[in-house]
């Protein structure tokens, strides 16, 4: 007995029912379940990020005994380290993802990470406990956004994939939304130590959630010998439960021919890279890069100017500015119809269309410089439009990040030596918001100081104006060569991936 079956037949007695067909298997590994729990897992994790920032600058004076004059700078700090951890565990976890055989195992383990994260944040009364407990923090949501996703992209077809990460959007949304506003009222109410009872309240769903989902890959071990049933229901899940591991059965044989020499006489095996530097070397994947980054700047160069701009030009209180960031969330709903348009028609005009308007919308936001209903009416209604301009532009170029591997994998079917490399594609938009996260604040906050509101704003523009023409060029494939595959070579949009 080989190493792997004592390890197999060890957990067999140690767990109960390991090794047996799980209860409600059909359900637990379905589409829609996975999906619905992968994005309360994005939802956690933006939960958990918004909920205390409005209480981490009482936090910072009444537990932690800052000064006043040094409250901004801590809170700044906080908020940094969580941009940074995301930016430096987010290949880590991906290469670890992609590596073990279970995103579940992956799953569960940032699930710790977040438990820890948020319990030292709870009890922490030093800077450093709140600054460690940050900074793992982003490095639970490096697991979740990039796990996550990728799972999500092993679960659906790459024809759905575009509705998919719609639905991410909108977790997202709906925590960006929520978050600020319980904590904020849950602090006032009821206190510190409250705010976290919630935070532990939502961990605990998600905890059932990820321990609830079975992976399509591994119920397929169960479901396949039923296919002799031939019970319409059992027929279809086992249509799609092929549909999603073909593709890794074609690659591991295709590797296995590989090793064992078979591709022709003589013939020197070609070393592969490392899927992570394939991926880098699309143009296709650079190009997602660029506008992923470019729609994190302006989320939170957003964040990091306007609550002070429109308390200096309206007078509004925190209630005020946190209120007029609906309109810049709000089109987000309606990612999925934004994902259905990108499965469809591909995400070259979509996202080249959202960074174009984000151009004249950013502009235009100069035009709100003095106090009257006019004015409000004016920044609202430019912020519902700049919404929808990032929307169009995140939904759609989310999804490149996995229909590239897609492509590559048809390309070269042993290209990832038969594993996925979705969750190392995704550590790669990871880093692009994480990139973002930090670069946006930073030079919106500078310029706006050095300058003024209006050259930040036209500053801002010009970072969305650089990525339309090669998002033109490369998004879904070189655009000259999309146009041939209309008359008949469609092999040629892929193969400039």
């Amino acid at each position: 007995m080989g190493l792997v079956q004592k390890k197999d037949a060890l957990l067999d007695r140690l767990i109960p029912f390991r090794g047996k067909r799980p209860i409600l298997l059909e359900q637990r590994s379905s589409t829609g379940f996975i999906v619905f729990a992968m994005c309360w897992a994005v939802f956690t994790d933006v939960f958990l990020y918004g909920v205390i920032i409005p209480v981490i600058p009482f936090a910072l004076e009444d537990r932690v005994h800052v000064s006043a004059d040094d409250r901004q700078h801590w809170v700044s700090v906080l908020l940094a380290v969580y941009a940074a951890a995301l930016l430096f565990f987010s290949p880590i976890f991906g290469f670890l993802a992609d590596w073990a055989g279970s995103r579940k195992t992956t799953l569960l383990a940032g699930l710790v990470i977040l438990a820890g994260s948020t319990l030292m944040l709870c009890v922490g009364k030093t800077i450093t406990v709140l600054v460690v407990g940050r900074t793992l923090q982003g490095a639970s949501a490096s697991v979740v956004w990039v796990v996550a996703l990728a799972l999500m992209a092993d679960t659906v077809s790459e024809e759905e994939s575009g509705k998919a990460m719609g639905y991410v959007g909108m977790a997202t949304s709906l925590g960006v939304l929520v978050s600020p506003l319980i904590g904020g009222v849950v602090y006032e109410r009821a206190g510190y130590y409250a705010v976290f009872g919630v935070t532990f309240a939502v961990i605990g769903v998600d905890i059932v959630f990820r321990f609830a989902l079975i992976e399509k890959k591994h119920a397929a071990k169960w479901m396949e010998p039923e296919t002799s049933s031939h019970s319409p229901a059992s027929s279809h899940t086992d249509v799609e439960l092929r549909n999603q591991i073909e593709p890794q059965s074609v690659a591991e044989k295709n590797a296995s021919s590989a090793v064992t020499g078979s591709t022709s006489p003589g013939a020197k095996p070609k070393r592969k890279s490392p899927p992570m530097l394939v991926l880098l070397k699309s143009r296709r994947i650079l190009v997602a890069f660029w506008g992923s980054m470019v729609v994190s700047m302006t989320m939170t160069a957003i964040d990091s100017t306007l609550p002070l701009y429109v308390n200096q030009i309206f007078g509004w209180d925190s209630l005020g500015a946190g209120l007029v960031f609906l309109a810049l969330i709000a089109p987000n709903f309606v990612g999925p119809v934004v994902g259905h348009w990108t499965d469809k028609y591909g995400p070259r005009w979509l996202a080249a269309s959202g960074l174009l308007l984000c151009v004249p919308f950013w502009v235009l936001l100069r035009l709100v410089d003095h106090n009257s209903v006019g004015q409000a009416v004016l920044l609202c209604a430019l912020l519902v439009l700049l919404g929808a301009a990032t929307t169009l532009v995140m939904i759609s170029l989310l999804a490149e990040f996995s229909k590239v591997c897609d492509v590559k994998v048809r390309q070269e079917p042993n290209l990832f030596a038969g594993k996925s490399a979705y969750a190392q594609s995704y550590s790669i938009f990871n880093v692009a918001w994480a990139a973002g996260s930090l670069l946006g604040p930073l030079i919106a906050g500078a310029v706006k100081s050095s300058a003024g509101w209006k050259t930040m704003t036209w500053t801002m523009s010009i970072w969305c104006a650089v990525g339309v023409l090669p998002t033109l060029m490369y998004s879904g494939g070189m655009i000259t060569r999309s146009k041939r595959s209309a008359d008949g070579g469609g092999v040629l949009e892929e193969a400039n991936s």
